[in-house]
């Protein structure tokens, strides 16, 4: 069962560097890390902004703290998360074992689906709050930061799904060639190619013919004889 499966190469093998940067799914990550890092950075810069009767800090999106909240620990999550799997597919080809190729991969897949969903919730969340956020002097000041959050809220719902389209297109990858795998292997040890069909053990005279010097003989006409030299 070791061998190529799930999307890599065969255990143990040398892993390229360039190639692995080159990857759909390793592009896809950084980008997915590098988005994360705008939602939850410009929530944190400048999402929070002096209301004009207090001097106290209220969130930029409609003064709902769940907002940012929101925004910020989905942001830090999958910033640790991608950099995660980013180690772990650079460690897949290291895991000998097709079973936890297996659980890698749907750990991967069942991540990315619910981080789809979450940032799918977030992009919708923040958009609605901004929508209801009376304007004003301080929140025109960091009226960029977030719509920034929006908008790469968006961009990360579309990263996240093809992630999560990848995991599965390596998912089924890996359950079709194990599947051949253990067809190939369910036989017994020891057990050789199937032979020829057996015959039923009697031959048919048909297919033969008698010796010609036999069939001579038999039909020579009686009382010939062979002269004697």
């Amino acid at each position: 069962m070791e061998g190529a499966s799930f999307g890599a190469g065969r255990a143990g093998a040398a892993l390229d560097p360039i190639s692995f940067i080159k990857r759909p799914q390793t592009i896809l990550r950084i980008t997915a890390w590098v988005f994360s890092i705008v939602v939850f950075g410009s929530i944190v810069n400048e999402g929070y902004v002096n209301s004009e009767s207090t001097p106290e800090l209220h969130c930029i999106y409609n003064k709902n703290e769940g907002a940012c909240n929101y925004g910020i620990a989905i942001g830090i999550i999958a910033f640790f998360a991608c950099i995660f799997f980013l180690v772990l597919d650079l460690n897949f080809q290291e895991i000998s074992s097709v079973k936890d190729r297996r659980r890698a991969v749907l750990l991967d897949l069942a991540f990315s689906g619910l981080w789809s969903f979450l940032w799918f919730v977030c992009f919708c969340f923040l958009a609605n709050q901004w929508q209801q956020t009376k304007k004003s002097e301080a929140v025109s000041q960091g009226a960029d930061a977030a719509r920034a959050g929006i908008a790469f809220s968006f961009f990360s719902i579309i990263t996240w799904v093809a992630l999560m389209v990848k995991a599965l297109q390596r998912y089924r990858l890996g359950t079709d060639m194990s599947l051949f795998a253990t067809d190939q292997l369910s036989a017994a040890p020891g057990t050789g190619y199937p032979g020829y069909p057996a015959g039923s053990g009697v031959e048919g005279t048909e297919t033969y013919q008698s010796p010609p010097f036999t069939e001579t003989l038999d039909t020579s006409p009686k009382g010939y004889q062979v002269p004697a030299y």
